[in-house]
């Protein structure tokens, strides 16, 4: 098994450059902190508990980190400041949007507990101190906050279909407020299976990610 140090040293970390420009954010210090979040990420793998695909391993930056912060210029544009990433797992895309200085505070929620202790663990370490983790079901926390949180903005990668998702973070995100959803080819289907969500958000487009059929999906709420 390749040594996690020489894993993260053969990633192709400049490939994140122009996005984090593109972000306003400073490559030279935000990539040794990517790779800090890359290299406790890849620990807790092997020895913990499994939080990404033994088979991503080597590929961590291209198939994990860049996909999240190649729309960073997107999340930077809408000027939110209080975020909420629904099904975070690792803290993808949450962790390295706030390593490039997207927005003020960011909301973790995960329902399993491994990945919510490694992402207190990283969020520490990190030193992301304005941040929290909930561990919960997303409907769960919901109905116990009701509406003492609210939110600027929202994103998930590859969680729940479209229109649930879109359901659940209208009861978060204040009228005006915007979702990011990372989906893959099965976007169009999913966005005309549940259509609750239509007198909710607008929908604003989509920027294709990566190299494969993963797209951003941005919405902002109406109501």
């Amino acid at each position: 098994m390749v040594q996690i140090e020489n894993l993260i040293q053969a990633q192709p970390w400049d490939c994140l450059i122009p996005h984090l420009l593109r972000a306003g954010a400073n490559p030279d210090e935000t990539i040794p902190r990517l790779k800090r979040y890359a290299a406790l990420l890849l620990g807790w793998n092997r020895s913990v508990s499994n939080l990404i695909s033994k088979n991503d391993e080597a590929r961590i930056v291209q198939r994990h980190i860049l996909e999240s912060l190649e729309p960073a210029r997107l999340l930077r544009e809408c000027e939110a400041q209080r975020w909420l990433d629904f099904g975070s797992g690792a803290g993808l895309p949450a962790i390295p949007l706030a390593l490039a200085g997207i927005g003020q505070h960011w909301t973790l929620v995960e329902a399993r507990r491994p990945k919510t202790l490694f992402m207190r663990k990283a969020l520490q370490e990190l030193k992301l101190n304005r941040n929290d983790v909930v561990n919960a079901r997303l409907e769960t926390w919901l109905d116990e906050v009701a509406d003492g949180c609210r939110v600027d903005a929202f994103t998930s990668r590859a969680t729940i279909a479209l229109g649930p998702t879109l359901v659940l973070a209208a009861r978060i995100v204040d009228r005006g407020g915007v979702a990011f959803l990372w989906k893959g080819s099965q976007r169009e289907e999913e966005m005309k299976q549940d259509s609750r969500w239509k007198g909710l958000w607008d929908f604003d487009g989509l920027l294709g990610i990566g190299e494969g059929n993963t797209a951003v999906l941005k919405f902002t709420k109406i109501i």
